[in-house]
């Protein structure tokens, strides 16, 4: 079965952008204008516009937008004002490093725990957060209440982690593997493929 894709799927991409921009204003104001926001990112005016839009909020001719209100309509658009709490699996290199990245909190997501099959890792902290034994992964997640599951597993261990994971409860899936996930109707997959970022700035180097 096709799964649904995200309507403005680009706009939704570019929206943490244009949040960053407004968190980093070089002076204080009230009022923020599209035209400096496509400036910054080197972008067109009218695509920022249109990006906007999606999120409800409107701005006043000549003036721009009401940067509280705008940074408000793009979190709540976002979610990223309620927030969730979040278990990662696989505490490697790259496992660590996303518990350790502090804009992941700045927008809502918490990761309460973490799961690590490797004995020296489990019963101690990375960055403050708890690794469990990925034997009691199942049992687990139904105390711990989390929704959202980040997958930094290897490609190997991908299918049967993500499995796991959903008979768990599990219903979002931030997936940095390598590997095309099997899921059932309803849950969500969200894969990050950094090779495919860098394959793009080798290209682009050679140009």
């Amino acid at each position: 079965m096709v799964k649904p894709r995200v309507p403005a799927a680009p706009s939704v991409r570019r929206l943490p952008s244009y949040l960053h921009v407004i968190n980093n204003l070089p002076v204080e104001g009230e009022y923020i204008s599209g035209t400096f926001i496509a400036e910054e990112l080197n972008l067109d005016s009218i695509q920022v516009r249109k990006d906007l839009a999606i999120t409800g909020v409107t701005g006043k001719p000549k003036k721009g937008y009401r940067i509280e209100a705008l940074r408000d309509a793009i979190e709540n658009f976002l979610g990223w004002d309620k927030g969730f709490d979040a278990v990662l699996v696989g505490v490697g290199n790259l496992g660590s490093a996303l518990m350790g990245y502090s804009e992941l909190v700045r927008h809502g997501l918490h990761i309460i725990a973490a799961f690590d099959n490797n004995p020296r890792m489990v019963g101690k902290r990375v960055h403050g957060i708890p690794i469990l034994n990925t034997k009691t992964m199942d049992i687990q997640l139904r105390t711990l209440g989390a929704k959202i599951a980040i997958l930094s597993v290897p490609a190997e261990a991908a299918q049967e982690t993500a499995d796991v994971l959903i008979r768990a409860g599990i219903t979002g899936l931030w997936n940095f593997t390598n590997v095309k996930l099997k899921t059932p109707e309803g849950i969500i997959v969200q894969k990050e493929d950094i090779s495919s970022g860098y394959a793009m700035l080798c290209v682009r180097m050679k140009e």
